[in-house]
C-alpha cells in the first residue's frame, strides 16, 4: 500500500493532464454511467488524496464534477466520488456551491461536505448556514425536513461557534426542545407489500415499546423501540446526539445570578419544583426551555435504563445512553445550580444500582464526574464513589482499552480537583499504572501528562520504584490474565503457551511467590517502597521478558523517568534527594533483565544524578559510605559503566570543602584510595589477559577525579602523580592498542600529561581543578578586567614551558 501511494505521488504533470482530459471527456451528464468511468473517478480520488498538497484540477473537469454533485437524479456513487474529489482538489469550489445549494437532503449533505472541508472562515460557511436554518424554519410541505441538517449544523458550529446570531440560536434551541420532548409515540407507517388482499383502509400505527417490550408510557426517546420511525422521531434522535455539544458551545451564560450558589437547599428545591411543574414552560426563554426539556429527556433515559432489555443490542444502547444522559445533566447543573437538587436523587440511585456491576463501568465515569462537580453543592459525601473508582476499576478492568482511555482522560480533565479534593487519588498510582502497563503504546502521551500529578513527597520513592518495576507489573498482569483463562489442571493448554511462559505461570500459582505478586499487583501505595526479594521476582518473571507487552513497557520507562526527575527536582528537599540517591545506587543493579532496558535506565540515572548533586552538593558527604562502597567496587564498571562513570565524576566535582565544610581530609583520602585502587586494578594488563571491557572515557574521568581530590589534599599529589605517570606505558601496551583506537590512546596520554603538569604546581592545580562555588555564572568571557584571563595565560605558558615533565 505504501509503495502504491508513493507511485501516485510521483505521477508526472503531463501524464496527469492527459488523465484529466480522458475523465472530462467521458463524464456522463446523468445516468449513462459505465464501470469504466466509475473506475476513473476512483483513480482520480486516489491521486488527489495521496499527497498533503492539493492538486489543481482543470476548470472544465471541476465544472462537470460540480454538475454531478448538484444533480439529485445522478447516481449516488457519482455524487460520493465527486464530493470526495472536490474536497481534495484546487481551486476551491465554495462560491459556486454556496450559490446553488440544493433542496434535496442527500445532495445537500454531499455539497456540505465540500463546503466544510474547504471553508477557511466564518464567511465561507454563512450561505450554507442560512440555507440550513431556512429549511429548519420552513413550514412548506414541499420542503423536506432534512435529517442531515442537524449533523451538518453541529459540524459547522464546532468549526465556527460565532456563526449563529442570537435569533438563530433561539431558533435552533426551540427546534431542539420540541424534537426532544414532542416527538410522536406512534410507530411510523410500515411499507405495504401490496397484493390482492390489501385493505384500502389505513391501519392505525402501533405505539412504540420500551426495550423490555412494554408499551411506551411517556414521551419518545432513543430507547423507544419500533418497527419503523417517523420523521420527527428521527429528528428526536439526531437532536439527542448533538445536544451535549450544543450546550457546551452555546449554553454558557446560565440563568442563575451571581449569588445563586448562596441559595439554601430548600429554596433551590422549591424553585426547581416550580420550574418542573409549571404549565407555562413554553413561555421560558429558548435556552432555558431547551435546558429544561433536555433535563427531562435525560431523566427519562435513566428511568428507561432500569428496564431489562430483550435484545443485547438494546442493552448496549442503554449503557451508551446512560453515559450521555449523565454527562448532559452534569452540563445543565454546571450552568444552573438549581438543577443539582433535582438531579442528585436520580444520580445517587443510579450509582447505587450500577456500582456493583462492572459491566456498567464506563457509565460510572460520568457519575463520578457529576459527584466531583456537585457533591459539595448538594452536601453529599463522595468518598465512597472515588474509593471504588480508583480501587476497583484499574485492578479488575485493566484489560479494557476503551475504559482505560476514558479513565485516564477523566483523570487528566480533573487533575487539579483530584489532587486537591480526592485524597485517594495520589495513593492510587499502583493501580493507575496497571492501565499503562497493559495498554502502554496507546496511553504513553496521556501518562506523560498525568505523571506529575501523582507525585507527592510522601510517596515519591515508592512511585520511583513502581516506574522501574513497570515491566514487572506488565508481566504479572499478563500472568494473572492467563491464569484466569487457563485452568491449573489443564497442562496441555499451559504448555501451548511455551516453556518459558509456562514456568512463569507455575511460579505465579506457587504459594512461595504469592507475597511477591501481591506486592507488585497492590492496589494502592503505602505498603512499602519496594521489596527485599526483588531479584527473586525477576527470576519468577524471567519467562515473560520477550513478551511484546513487557518489551513495550520497558521502552517507555526511560521517558517516564525523565518526567519523574524533572518534576521531583522542583519539589524535593534534602531528605528526599538523599533517599533518591540511595535508590539510584541500589536499583542500578536491580532491573528486570530485558534487552537494553538496564542500559537505557542507567543512562537516565546518569543524567539526573548530576542534577541532584548540583541541587544539593552536600549529598556526597551525606552518603559518604554508600558512594564509597559503590565507587570502590570494580565490578560495577562492567555492568553499569555509564552510571559508574557519572558517580566518579560527581565525587571528583562536589567532594570539596567549598561545597560542604564537613568535607575533611580523611573523607577525601578515603575516596582517593578507593578510586586509586580501581584505576590501578583495571590498568594491570597482561599479554594473555582478555580484551578490555571499558571505554577510554572511564579512564580519563577516573584520572581527572583523582587529580581533583589530590589538589584538595596535597599529601595525595605524589601518589596521584605516580599513578598518572604509568598511564603512558599502559596506553602503549599491546592489549590496549588492540582495544582502543589511536585517537583514544593519544587522549589518555594527553590527559595524564596535562594533569601531571598541573599537580606539579599545587596552588594552580587547586585553582583549576577546584573552581569556587561562586563561579556558577562567570563573566570571564566578557570582562577583560578580571584576573582569570591573566591566570589562564600564565598557566598556558607554564604548561608550554614544562611540556617535557613527563618522562619518555
Amino acid at each position: 500500500d505504501y509503495i502504491f501511494v508513493v507511485l501516485l505521488r510521483e505521477i508526472q504533470e503531463e501524464e496527469l493532464q492527459r488523465f484529466y482530459g480522458r475523465i472530462s471527456k467521458h463524464l456522463p451528464s446523468s445516468k449513462d454511467a459505465g464501470v469504466e468511468v466509475v473506475d476513473s473517478l476512483q483513480r482520480l480520488h486516489l491521486i488527489v488524496s495521496a499527497t498533503k498538497y492539493a492538486r489543481t484540477l482543470p476548470p472544465d473537469l471541476i465544472k462537470k464534477l460540480q454538475t454531478l454533485l448538484h444533480s439529485p437524479s445522478c447516481p449516488e456513487q457519482f455524487q460520493i466520488l465527486s464530493s470526495a474529489i472536490l474536497r481534495e482538489g484546487l481551486p476551491l469550489s465554495l462560491h459556486i456551491l454556496s450559490t446553488e445549494l440544493s433542496q434535496d437532503s442527500r445532495t445537500l449533505s454531499y455539497m456540505a461536505g465540500v463546503v466544510l472541508s474547504q471553508a477557511g472562515s466564518k464567511e465561507d460557511l454563512l450561505p450554507l448556514c442560512q440555507h440550513l436554518l431556512k429549511s429548519l424554519e420552513s413550514r412548506q410541505p414541499e420542503v423536506q425536513l432534512p435529517k442531515h441538517t442537524l449533523p451538518i449544523l453541529s459540524k459547522m458550529f464546532s468549526f465556527s461557534p460565532q456563526i449563529l446570531n442570537e435569533d438563530q440560536l433561539n431558533l435552533v434551541s426551540r427546534k431542539l426542545a420540541d424534537w426532544l420532548r414532542y416527538a410522536s409515540v406512534h410507530q411510523g407507517a410500515s411499507m405495504s407489500s401490496g397484493g390482492f388482499f390489501t385493505s384500502p383502509r389505513t391501519r392505525q400505527p402501533a405505539l412504540m415499546t420500551e426495550v423490555d417490550g412494554a408499551v411506551a408510557g411517556d414521551f419518545f426517546t432513543v430507547l423507544c423501540v419500533g418497527q419503523s420511525y417517523t420523521e420527527d422521531q428521527w429528528m428526536n434522535m439526531y437532536a439527542f446526539s448533538m445536544i451535549k455539544s450544543w450546550l457546551l458551545t452555546y449554553d454558557t451564560e446560565g440563568t442563575s445570578n451571581a449569588d445563586s450558589d448562596d441559595r439554601s437547599e430548600v429554596d433551590s428545591s422549591v424553585m426547581s419544583m416550580v420550574s418542573a411543574t409549571s404549565s407555562s414552560s413554553r413561555l421560558l426563554p429558548p435556552k432555558e426551555r431547551l435546558r429544561e426539556k433536555a433535563f427531562e429527556y435525560c431523566h427519562r433515559l435513566i428511568e428507561q435504563s432500569d428496564r431489562k432489555a430483550l435484545k443485547r443490542t438494546d442493552a448496549e444502547l442503554q449503557k451508551a445512553c446512560l453515559v450521555e444522559a449523565v454527562a448532559i445533566m452534569d452540563i445543565i447543573c454546571n450552568e444552573d445550580a438549581s438543577y443539582v437538587y433535582r438531579a442528585f436523587p436520580c444520580i445517587k440511585a443510579l450509582y447505587g444500582r450500577l456500582s456493583a456491576d462492572l459491566a456498567f463501568a464506563r457509565a460510572l465515569l460520568p457519575i463520578a464526574q457529576f459527584y466531583l462537580n456537585h457533591s459539595e453543592t448538594a452536601a453529599v459525601d463522595s468518598e465512597a464513589v472515588f474509593c471504588q473508582l480508583f480501587a476497583r476499576f484499574p485492578a479488575e478492568l485493566f484489560n479494557e482499552p476503551m475504559l482505560a482511555y476514558e479513565f485516564v482522560h477523566f483523570c487528566l480533565h480533573n487533575v487539579s480537583i483530584l489532587q486537591e479534593k480526592v485524597a485517594v487519588y495520589r495513593h492510587s498510582f499502583p493501580n493507575l499504572l496497571k492501565f499503562l502497563a497493559w495498554n502502554s503504546p496507546g496511553l504513553i502521551s496521556e501518562y506523560v501528562e498525568l505523571l506529575p500529578s501523582l507525585l507527592a513527597p510522601e510517596t515519591a520513592i515508592e512511585l520511583f520504584h513502581s516506574l522501574l518495576d513497570l515491566p514487572c507489573l506488565a508481566a504479572a498482569l499478563d500472568l494473572q490474565h492467563r491464569s484466569a483463562c487457563y485452568p491449573a489442571q489443564d497442562r496441555v493448554v499451559w504448555d501451548q503457551q511455551g516453556t518459558k511462559i509456562a514456568s512463569s505461570l507455575d511460579a505465579f500459582r506457587q504459594p512461595s511467590y504469592r507475597g511477591l505478586f501481591l506486592y507488585i499487583l497492590r492496589p494502592e501505595a503505602g505498603t512499602g517502597d519496594t521489596i527485599d526479594r526483588l531479584s527473586t521476582l525477576h527470576e519468577a518473571l524471567d519467562g515473560m521478558v520477550e513478551s511484546p507487552r513487557v518489551v513495550c513497557c520497558a521502552q517507555i520507562v526511560p521517558v517516564l523517568l525523565h518526567i519523574y526527575f524533572n518534576t521531583v527536582t522542583q519539589m524535593a528537599d534534602e531528605k528526599l534527594i538523599n533517599q533518591l540517591l540511595l535508590v539510584l545506587l541500589e536499583r542500578s543493579s536491580l532491573l528486570f533483565n530485558i534487552k537494553n532496558f538496564s542500559k537505557e535506565v542507567q543512562r537516565v540515572f546518569s543524567t539526573h544524578l548530576q542534577t541532584l548533586c548540583k541541587l544539593h552538593p552536600p549529598l556526597i558527604v551525606d552518603q559518604y559510605k554508600e558512594l564509597l562502597d559503590f565507587a570502590s567496587t570494580t565490578t560495577n564498571i562492567y555492568s553499569k559503566e555509564d552510571f559508574y562513570t557519572h558517580v566518579v565524576w560527581v565525587i571528583g566535582e562536589y567532594l570539596s570543602v567549598s561545597y560542604d565544610p564537613r568535607c575533611t581530609v580523611e573523607t577525601i583520602t578515603s575516596f582517593f584510595e578507593g578510586l586509586e585502587a580501581v584505576l590501578f586494578e583495571i590498568t594491570q594488563v597482561r599479554q594473555s589477559s582478555s580484551p578490555l571491557c571499558y571505554s577510554p572515557r572511564l579512564l580519563t574521568v577516573l584520572m581527572t577525579a583523582l587529580a581533583k581530590l589530590a589538589s584538595r589534599s596535597q599529601d595525595l599529589i605524589p601518589r596521584a602523580s605516580l599513578l598518572l605517570s604509568k598511564m603512558r606505558s599502559f596506553a602503549r601496551s599491546g592489549p590496549v592498542a588492540v582495544c582502543f583506537s589511536e585517537e583514544d590512546t593519544e587522549e589518555i596520554i594527553t590527559r595524564a600529561h596535562e594533569l601531571i603538569n598541573l599537580l606539579k604546581l599545587p596552588n594552580v592545580a587547586q585553582f583549576v581543578l577546584g573552581p569556587s562555588t561562586h563561579a556558577d555564572n562567570p563573566r570571564w568571557h566578557r570582562d577583560t578586567n578580571t584576573g582569570l584571563p591573566q591566570r589562564m595565560r600564565a598557566i598556558s605558558g607554564i604548561l608550554h614551558n614544562h611540556s617535557n615533565f613527563l618522562p619518555a
